[in-house]
């Protein structure tokens, strides 16, 4: 299981901004979505880390490395920050583990002789398609 790294709150930056959709009366006075940026080159995490999550194919990183993310699905601001919080950290521990190293394997004897008896009796096949020669 991979390890737990807590992520300082003073390190991520929210900002309060509107929600988009559909909302009813409130929806163009209170800003309840949340803005985060968390600066992963600055960020004080270990720096595996650091490079396994600038190393993601994530939209959400900037060019600078900075993660930017949008909490909108709840009804308050308080609940849409945690929920931030929560994918962020979600986000670091998936790249907590350090990836398992490929060993390169060879093909077995049998799968070879396998698989150039099913080459030739394909070419065979094939050529009982062809049309006789005269």
């Amino acid at each position: 299981m991979p390890e737990s790294i807590v992520i300082d709150e003073s390190q991520v930056e929210f900002n309060a901004i509107r929600a988009q959709g559909a909302g009813g009366q409130n929806v163009n006075k209170v800003s309840t979505a949340i803005h985060l940026r968390f600066d992963v080159p600055a960020s004080s995490l270990p720096e595996d880390v650091k490079q396994r999550l600038l190393a993601l194919p994530d939209k959400r990183v900037t060019a600078e490395g900075v993660f930017i993310l949008k909490a909108q699905s709840h009804r308050t601001q308080e609940q849409n920050r945690m929920d931030a919080m929560a994918r962020l950290q979600d986000w670091v521990n998936s790249a907590t583990t350090p990836p398992k190293p490929r060993r390169p394997t060879k093909p077995t004897f049998a799968s070879k002789q396998r698989r150039l008896q099913t080459k030739s009796q394909r070419a065979n096949t094939k050529q009982l398609r062809a049309k006789p020669q005269d």
